[in-house]
């Protein structure tokens, strides 16, 4: 079976399950059946299934934004790894084997998208239109709140910058082209696995204290704790299989936590639960807003654009990748239209040793994957087998030697692996790919990344605000109605 077809098999037999599962305490709650058609329109769901088909989309264009700009944008990998050294390797050494691996790849898929989906059908399932309305906004604004740092401060995966960490679920044949095909495979800050999830939680926390309540409380406490196991799986899946950096998850609930403050504080006013929508609103505090948010807005684009600017002037010679001997890394070429090439430039940085790549489309690749890692000569008959390149589609560069490619990926996506033949050193080899449309791309990436700091501005200005007027920072009433009492 596809992943897909495992998706919408969990989805149809695992949702019911689990919506029974955790109302079965308050069955008074659960929505009558006949009733939910009605309820769709009474609370407008309509527009929650609209917005995911929104995000899906969102997701899609900034992704293929982002291999366009990478020669512009570099990464910062050496920073991270400097700082945190080889410890991720360490967790993925003691803990591997195959059994631990097939659960974590298929948890950090499948649970987490079902995660997703589930929550809001849960909510809505037991009769809470707030909390149904908040989970749906969080998946929709993690999203945009993670463009500036996933596109403008790269960092690579962990698999393909320490040597010996093997990229466990990347290298399984049989999530490879639904990964390729949704993931550029190389951003590691923030991870969403750890944002989206925390974003629930923290909004069940802000929902429960400005109800005056504690969460152990609330009629939804066994589902925040089912929530919270999850997060706390994914935390260390994602440093086990070969994903992120450490740093990933505090940055993770960052995000999380600024997109849930957002959500929280901007729901009931969006519900209308405290009069008109622009109830209170006048022109005073309009300009307060533009100017306070305005501000941060533009001082986070400042320090996003000055770390591009830097990247620019310096990435010369920054490595992309680093392999061990018998390490095989890959990189991926987003699908282009027919009439536009790829120049991609492959540089060997090391000084004494030989580097050997292999040029294949994701979808042919599959089979040359074996027990979570590259089978490297499958994967050579393979590039061999179906190549259709105007180029070499198996080669080596010797030290010091480069070379420049151009590539055709007309509506496909294409993997470039990377392997060091050897049995010592580390070789360091750039790769950098430029697309017809980097500058175009590159605005794009710019006018993305506006929402995500404005909204932070907001979130900024809203703190600041409510504890400038003694209330808690979990306050979610509009600020017209502070004035009334």
């Amino acid at each position: 079976m596809s992943p897909w077809t495992v998706m919408m098999i969990m989805i149809l037999f695992l949702t019911p399950l689990i919506c029974a599962l955790f109302t079965k305490h308050d069955k008074d709650s659960r929505l009558k059946y006949g009733t939910w058609f009605e309820t769709i329109r009474k609370h407008r769901y309509y527009l929650h299934a609209l917005g995911y088909l929104i995000i899906i989309r969102w997701k899609n264009l900034t992704d293929g934004l982002n291999e366009p700009i990478k020669h512009r944008t570099g990464h910062w990998t050496d920073t991270v790894h400097g700082i945190e050294g080889n410890v991720v390797l360490w967790i993925q050494k003691t803990f591997e084997n195959d059994a631990l691996t097939a659960f974590l790849n298929f948890h950090y898929l499948f649970v987490y998208l079902f995660l997703i989906y589930v929550t809001t059908v849960y909510y809505a399932y037991a009769s809470d239109r707030d909390m149904t309305d908040k989970v749906t906004l969080n998946y929709l604004l993690i999203y945009a709140l993670a463009v500036p740092y996933y596109l403008f401060f790269n960092v690579e995966v962990t698999s393909s910058w320490i040597p010996s960490m093997d990229a466990l679920l990347y290298h399984d044949g049989w999530y490879s082209t639904f990964y390729a095909t949704h993931d550029p495979l190389d951003n590691a800050v923030p991870s969403l696995h750890v944002a989206i999830p925390f974003g629930i939680l923290m909004l069940n926390y802000l929902h429960v204290k400005s109800k005056g309540k504690k969460l152990k409380e609330w009629r939804h406490y066994r589902y925040h704790m089912f929530i919270l196991i999850n997060t706390i799986v994914f935390i260390f899946a994602i440093l086990y299989l070969g994903i992120h950096w450490i740093i990933d998850i505090p940055l993770g609930m960052l995000v999380g936590a600024i997109g849930a403050l957002f959500i929280h504080h901007i729901q009931p006013r969006l519900r209308n639960d405290y009069g008109p929508l622009f109830r209170g609103v006048t022109r005073q505090k309009v300009w307060k807003h533009v100017l306070v948010e305005g501000t941060v807005l533009l001082i986070l684009l400042a320090a996003m654009m000055g770390a591009v600017n830097h990247q620019d002037a310096t990435n010369e010679q920054q490595p992309s990748f680093r392999l061990g001997p018998g390490d095989t890394v890959q990189d991926i070429l987003a699908q282009i239209e027919e009439d536009e090439t790829i120049v991609t430039t492959i540089r060997n940085l090391d000084s004494s040793l030989k580097l050997e790549y292999a040029i294949i489309t994701v979808d042919l690749a599959e089979s040359g994957f074996s027990h979570y890692s590259v089978d490297w000569d499958t994967m050579q008959a393979l590039a061999v087998e179906y190549c259709n390149q105007q180029v070499a589609c198996i080669a080596s560069l010797q030290a010091n030697e480069s070379v420049d490619l151009a590539l055709k990926s007309p509506e496909v996506y294409t993997f470039i692996f990377f392997h060091h033949p050897g049995d010592e050193g580390v070789i360091e080899i750039q790769v950098e790919s430029d697309y017809d449309n980097s500058e175009k791309s590159m605005t794009q990436a710019v006018a993305l990344s506006l929402p995500s700091l404005y909204i932070t501005g907001f979130v900024v200005y809203r703190l600041y605000r409510l504890n400038n007027d003694g209330r808690p920072w979990y306050d979610s009433r509009p600020s017209h109605t502070w004035e009334e009492e």
